[in-house]
């Protein structure tokens, strides 16, 4: 099979995963932007169960950018310390809140969001997506490149860039802003790395079943 035919309608075969969590919240628990940017940055190569597990004593005690423009590296490790890499978190966030100063001026494309130490296009497709925007490419974590070779979209890889590139070729781009995040929860509840292939709501139209016959 040519992974890369035009004849493929990829909105039409993942229509049922885009019905299926099109009004799933995502699963980091904010409330507001600044928690967004704050998580999503703390969440990189860790749990978002994790990271919600730890991140309300932080807002606590830093409720805003502003509050963060007035402390040190130092004193925000205390409440990062379960997090995967957090002292390079805690001086990402610092950088963060001296260059954005207030939760308005928080940019919200592509371009600006990944010149942002810590934020890489990964968690650029998710601040955007949440915070409404149309998005720029996928949304491309890790259960997103577990789960679409498993599909037949595109070959395997562990890079998220080069995934994220090739899915971008083959994808309508109406459905960008919403695949990510679908392929991500069906990778996260069904198509696990030991996956539930009865459960799945396009099995009929995923290569891996077939080639665990």
């Amino acid at each position: 099979m040519d992974l890369f035919s035009d004849t493929i309608d990829w909105k039409e075969e993942l229509n049922p995963i885009l019905n299926k969590y099109k009004s799933r919240k995502h699963p980091l628990k904010y409330r507001n932007l600044y928690e967004l940017v704050i998580m999503v940055i703390l969440s990189a190569q860790d749990s978002d169960e994790n990271i919600n597990r730890i991140t309300p004593n932080f807002f606590d005690a830093f409720p805003n950018i502003e509050n963060l423009t007035k402390t040190k590296v130092e004193a925000i490790i205390p409440y990062i310390l379960q997090v995967k890499f957090y002292e390079n978190k805690a001086k990402w966030i610092i950088n963060l809140a001296m260059t954005i100063k207030k939760e308005e001026n928080i940019p919200l494309t592509m371009r600006e969001l990944t010149s942002i130490k810590g934020i890489g296009r990964k968690s650029a497709n998710v601040i955007m997506k949440e915070a409404g925007k149309t998005l720029e490419g996928i949304m491309t974590d890790l259960h997103v490149l577990r789960v679409v070779p498993r599909i037949g979209i595109i070959n395997p890889t562990k890079d998220g860039l080069k995934a994220e590139k090739q899915l971008i070729a083959v994808l309508p781009k109406e459905i960008w802003n919403e695949i990510g995040m679908a392929i991500s929860f069906l990778g996260r509840e069904i198509c696990r790395p030991k996956p539930k292939c009865s459960e799945c709501p396009i099995n009929s139209v995923c290569k891996y079943p077939k080639k665990s016959i």
